[in-house]
C-alpha cells in the first residue's frame, strides 16, 4: 500500500495513487466526481506539462532537478523561481501487466492554469449572462429623455426634472405598483448627476451591506468630493428599526436615498426617514404607454436594429450558448408578426405593468409561426396570474369598493368587487367579517334582518369554506345592496363618542346610581328613580348628566338636519337611475331650511 502526500494546492494529506486525479480534478477527487477532470487534463497538455507515454520511465535527471516557474505578479511582472516538485508518481500496470509510471502536473502550475482558464472566460461569461437576461431588463431604456410614462415626474415643467438639472435631487421615496418604471427611473436618474451610483434590494441584503456602502461614500466623500447614490429596492423589506439605519447618513448628507417600495410609505416607512426624502408617486402605466413600449420593444427586438446599433436584444436568448471559451450566435429566426389582435390582449394583460408587457411580448415573438394568433391570445391568458395582493393596497381598495358599492345600493358593483377577491384568492372569512360591520354602519335600523343574515353568512363560510361559499356570500351582498339604508345608529354612536370625549369627568346622577348597600342608600344612590314597567303612561327623568341634559345623538327618523342637498348630484342621479324622472322625494324637501345646500 503507497503512502499520503501533502496536495501542493489545498494542502490536504491525499493518498499517493490518486494524487493525479486529485490535482486534474481542482482538488475536487476523491469527495466529488472529477467532472472537470479530462478539461484541465488537456489544458495542462496543451501548455507543455509533463506527459509520458506508456511504459516510458523518467531519467534519472528529471527527477533530481526541479525546473525554473515563470510566473506573473499581481502587477503584471515575471518572477522567476524555483520550485520543488511533490512526490506525485505512482505505479500503474499496463494492459501487459507491466509496471508504469505516470506523472502529475507540476505544482505551480496548476494555479496558474486555473487563473488562465478563468480569464480566458470571464469576458464570453459576462456576455452569456447579459444574453440571458429577460427582456424586460435587457430593455431598459438608457436616457431619460426615453423613459415612457409618468409625466408629471418626468415632464418639461415637473418637479424632478428641474431637481435633476439642477444636480441636487436629494433623498427620495419612489413609490408605485410593480412595473411602473421605478428601477430604471432611480437609474436614470443617477446617470444624470454627477454622483457614484450604487445599488441594493432589501429583499436579499441586511444592514451590514448598506453599512458597508455608507462607510466606502463617506470617505469617497472626504476624499473625491463626489457623492454616492443609494438605490434601496423594496426598502419596506427593512422594518422600522432597520431602517433607522439610513437616518444619519441621510440627515447629514452623506448619501443620497431612493427608495423603492410598491407599499404605502406611510404605513411601511417610519416618519424620521419621511421626513428627511421626498414622496414620488408613480401611476400605473396607461395602455398608450404600455403600447409606446412594446413597439420600440420590437424595433429595438429587430434582427436588423441590433446589427446596427450593437444592443444586446436578440430573441430568443437561447440562441447565444459558450462553445470553448467563446459566444456563439446562432443565427435569429425569423419574428413572429404581432397582430393587432395580440397586441391589443397583451396591453390589457398587462394592467400597466411595463415587465409582464415585455415578458407576454418574449412569449408571442418566440412562439412558433404556425401557431395560430388565437392559440397564441389562449397561451397569453392562462400565463398570467392574478395580480390581487392580500398583503398590500389592492386588498384594502377592493373590500373598500365592495364596501361603498353595497353603500350605494349598486348590486352589481358589489357583486363584481366579491368576485375580484375571492377569484384573487382572498380569504372568504375575512369579507363576511366586513359584511358585518356593513349590516349595522350601512343597513342599521333600516332593516333589522341584515346583522342575523350576515352574523349567519359569517358562520356558513365557515363552516363550508371555499368554494361552496361564494354563495352564501354572494346572497348577503345581494341583501345588503338592495336593503333600505339608515346610518341613524351608527351617527347616534359617534356623536356620543365626541361627548364622551369632551368631558370624561361628568358624574352620573344619582337618581340613576346603583345602590347595594344602606350606607349608598343613605348617600341619596338610586333615590327619585321612576321603574318604567311599573308605570301604565310614560314617564320624564334624565338620562344624562346635567352639562349635556337635553342633547339628542339618535336623532329621529327622517330627520334630515345637516345632511347635504346637491341639486347637480340629484339631477345626476334621476337621468342615470331613474330614466329622467323626478326623484319622488322632492316634494318633501320643497321649502326645507334643515338641509345644508352644496351649490
Amino acid at each position: 500500500m503507497g503512502g499520503t502526500v501533502t496536495c501542493p494546492i489545498c494542502n490536504r494529506e491525499v493518498a499517493e495513487t490518486v494524487i493525479n486525479k486529485h490535482l486534474d480534478s481542482q482538488c475536487q477527487y476523491p469527495q466529488q466526481n472529477a467532472k472537470l477532470a479530462p478539461i484541465f487534463t488537456s489544458r495542462l497538455g496543451k501548455r507543455g506539462t509533463e506527459t509520458r507515454p506508456t511504459g516510458a520511465e523518467p531519467s534519472s535527471s528529471k527527477r533530481q532537478s526541479s525546473p525554473d516557474v515563470v510566473t506573473l505578479d499581481e502587477d503584471d511582472t515575471p518572477t522567476k523561481h524555483t520550485t520543488k516538485r511533490p512526490k506525485t508518481e505512482s505505479k500503474q500496470c499496463d494492459s501487459g501487466g507491466n509496471d508504469r509510471e505516470t506523472a502529475s502536473p507540476r505544482s505551480s502550475d496548476v494555479p496558474s492554469i486555473f487563473t488562465q482558464m478563468s480569464n480566458k472566460s470571464s469576458k464570453a461569461s459576462e456576455e452569456v449572462l447579459a444574453a440571458s437576461a429577460p427582456l424586460a431588463e435587457r430593455l431598459r431604456p438608457r436616457r431619460l429623455e426615453d423613459f415612457v410614462g409618468q409625466e408629471h415626474l418626468t415632464g418639461d415643467s415637473s418637479l424632478l426634472l428641474q431637481l435633476v438639472e439642477s444636480q441636487a435631487i436629494g433623498s427620495m421615496i419612489l413609490w408605485g405598483p410593480p412595473g411602473c418604471g421605478k428601477t430604471t427611473l432611480a437609474r436614470l436618474l443617477s446617470k444624470s448627476v454627477n454622483a457614484t451610483f450604487k445599488e441594493l434590494s432589501a429583499t436579499s441584503s441586511g444592514t451590514s451591506d448598506v453599512k458597508a456602502i455608507f462607510d466606502e461614500a463617506k470617505r469617497s466623500l472626504k476624499l473625491t468630493g463626489k457623492r454616492t447614490i443609494l438605490f434601496m429596492d423594496e426598502i419596506q423589506r427593512f422594518n422600522k428599526a432597520q431602517q433607522d439605519i439610513f437616518l444619519p447618513y441621510v440627515e447629514n448628507g452623506w448619501i443620497t436615498l431612493i427608495g423603492a417600495t410598491t407599499e404605502n410609505p406611510s404605513f411601511k416607512l417610519n416618519s424620521a426617514l419621511l421626513s428627511r426624502c421626498r414622496v414620488f408617486v408613480l401611476e400605473r402605466l396607461r395602455d398608450e404607454d404600455i403600447e409606446v413600449i412594446l413597439r420600440k420593444a420590437i424595433e429595438r427586438v429587430s434582427p436588423k436594429v441590433s446589427s446596427q446599433e450593437g444592443d444586446v436584444t436578440s430573441l430568443p436568448s437561447s440562441s447565444q450558448t459558450l462553445v470553448e471559451g467563446q459566444v456563439e450566435v446562432k443565427p435569429e429566426p425569423r419574428l413572429r408578426e404581432i397582430a393587432p389582435e395580440v397586441m391589443k390582449t397583451i396591453v390589457n394583460l398587462s394592467m400597466g405593468d411595463a415587465r409582464t408587457a415585455l415578458s407576454l411580448l418574449e412569449l408571442v415573438l418566440t412562439s412558433p409561426a404556425k401557431v395560430s394568433d388565437k392559440a397564441v391570445i389562449s397561451l397569453l391568458r392562462r400565463s398570467v396570474s392574478s395580480r390581487y395582493d392580500r398583503s398590500g393596497e389592492d386588498r384594502y381598495d377592493m373590500i373598500s369598493a365592495l364596501h361603498k358599492s353595497i353603500r350605494g345600493s349598486d348590486g352589481s358593483a358589489a357583486l363584481y368587487w366579491l368576485a375580484r377577491m375571492l377569484t384573487g384568492g382572498e380569504d372568504p372569512l375575512y369579507i363576511a367579517r366586513r359584511l358585518i360591520v356593513v349590516a349595522s354602519e350601512d343597513v342599521g335600523l333600516a332593516d333589522n334582518h341584515a346583522l342575523p343574515l350576515a352574523v349567519a353568512t359569517y358562520s356558513a363560510a365557515q363552516t363550508i369554506g371555499m368554494p361552496e361559499c361564494r354563495i352564501n356570500l354572494a346572497h348577503c351582498v345581494a341583501y345588503l345592496a338592495e336593503a333600505p339604508k339608515s346610518t341613524r345608529s351608527y351617527e347616534a354612536y359617534n356623536l356620543a363618542e365626541e361627548a364622551a370625549k369632551a368631558d370624561e369627568t361628568a358624574p352620573v346622577p344619582l337618581h340613576l346610581r346603583n345602590a347595594p348597600t344602606g350606607m349608598m342608600k343613605d348617600l341619596n344612590y338610586g333615590q327619585g328613580y321612576l321603574y318604567n314597567p311599573a308605570y301604565r303612561h310614560p314617564v320624564y327623568q334624565t338620562y344624562l348628566p346635567a352639562t349635556l341634559e337635553g342633547s339628542r345623538f339618535l336623532r329621529e327618523e327622517g330627520d334630515v338636519t345637516d345632511k347635504i342637498f346637491d341639486e347637480n348630484a340629484l339631477r345626476k342621479w334621476e337621468w342615470r337611475c331613474n330614466q329622467g324622472r323626478d326623484w319622488p322625494g322632492r316634494s318633501n324637501l320643497a321649502g326645507s331650511t334643515d338641509m345644508t345646500r352644496k351649490p
